[in-house]
């Protein structure tokens, strides 16, 4: 009833909201990020890998109908309910896109969509679904989704190009950095993206909007996986489960989302690793392209463009790389992690907690 909605405080609607936000994300893009990248490398050589690859890169777009399904179950939807609120995101979302060939329009399945969008919608979407629950009885079947994904779905598709605009603003403001020194430029863009790969927008959309390359690219692969390390051992001292610090590595720092609303104070460690993966990213000389520019090192995506990318022999390259996408991030969190705690106290490991 909407009654029990209205009972419900800020903060646990939120976190029911974020919780299945989260999982969501983690459900539709491990497979790919794990297993993409292996499969495309050896796809050639085993032609059979094509339709695994082909797989994990689809479920991709399934993103946005997982988190309004996962959203519903965290408040205790009905079957009818969840697969409504499920499609309302996933055509709120911008992953659908309408492509004309030979005249015939045709529906393409592009990206994740737009994640602030589908928050959106996912919070108006359990508090309209929870106003006619009970109000329609036995036409519940038929018009519940008749109701909520037609009138909500199209409030969805109406808003979108406006908040995109959010993260085109960042985009703008990343475009900005790259005009400036490069060691100020390397920081401030390792910055940048170490808050945006834990926050809702795209990291990967953002980065090829922009067009960053070179050190640009390379400075915002470090910042994102310093935030990766830190969210890792900050999870080792709050003692998560396996699973969580093992779905961080693999590039699902988003996972993190209800932690980052929860407590703003996390962002401090994210800042400071940040700041010295921007150093780091300029003193190895770190490379990258567009398209590899938001993984960090989920899939060796970054890795492996910034080896392509270096002028040293093999074995310095791969020495290079893991002291600077794994040993440094490493020891940068640790050090930061044990100053602000132990020293500062500035905060404790609950930050870090997974619930």
């Amino acid at each position: 009833m909407f009654s029990k909605l209205m009972q419900m405080s800020r903060k646990e609607f939120i976190n029911k909201l974020l919780n299945g936000v989260a999982i969501g994300i983690v459900i539709g893009l491990i497979p790919n990020a794990i297993l993409g990248e292996v499969f495309k490398a050896l796809k050639d050589s085993y032609p059979f890998l094509a339709t695994p690859l082909f797989v994990v890169q689809s479920i991709q777009s399934a993103v946005p109908l997982l988190i309004g399904c996962l959203v519903a179950v965290q408040f205790a939807f009905t079957p009818v309910e969840i697969a409504t609120l499920g499609l309302t995101t996933f055509i709120s979302s911008g992953v659908v896109k309408v492509i004309m060939v030979n005249d015939k329009a045709l529906l393409q399945l592009q990206g994740i969509g737009d994640l602030i969008n589908i928050i959106l919608i996912a919070s108006l979407g359990v508090i309209f679904i929870q106003l006619l629950k009970g109000r329609l009885g036995a036409l519940s079947l038929l018009l519940v989704p008749l109701f909520v994904v037609t009138i909500l779905g199209s409030f969805g598709v109406v808003i979108l190009p406006y908040v995109s605009q959010i993260s085109i603003a960042v985009g703008e403001m990343i475009k900005k950095f790259t005009e400036l020194q490069p060691l100020l430029m390397s920081i401030l863009i390792a910055v940048s993206f170490s808050i945006i790969i834990i926050s809702p927008m795209s990291t990967v959309a953002i980065g090829i909007a922009v067009g960053l390359t070179g050190l640009a690219s390379g400075a915002a692969n470090l910042g994102i996986a310093s935030c990766a390390m830190t969210l890792i051992v900050g999870s080792f001292f709050a003692k998560n489960k396996l699973g969580i610090i093992l779905a961080v590595f693999f590039g699902s720092m988003k996972l993190f989302i209800p932690n980052w609303t929860r407590h703003p104070i996390i962002n401090l460690p994210i800042i400071l690793n940040g700041i010295l993966a921007g150093i780091w990213a300029y003193l190895f000389n770190i490379q990258g392209t567009p398209q590899s520019s938001g993984f960090g090192f989920s899939g060796m995506v970054g890795p492996i463009n910034a080896y392509r990318l270096m002028e040293h022999p093999p074995l310095v390259r791969v020495g290079m790389i893991v002291v600077a996408y794994f040993v440094l991030t490493t020891l940068g969190a640790y050090i930061i992690h044990q100053i602000n705690t132990k020293v500062l106290k500035v905060y404790t490991e609950e930050i870090y907690i997974f619930k």
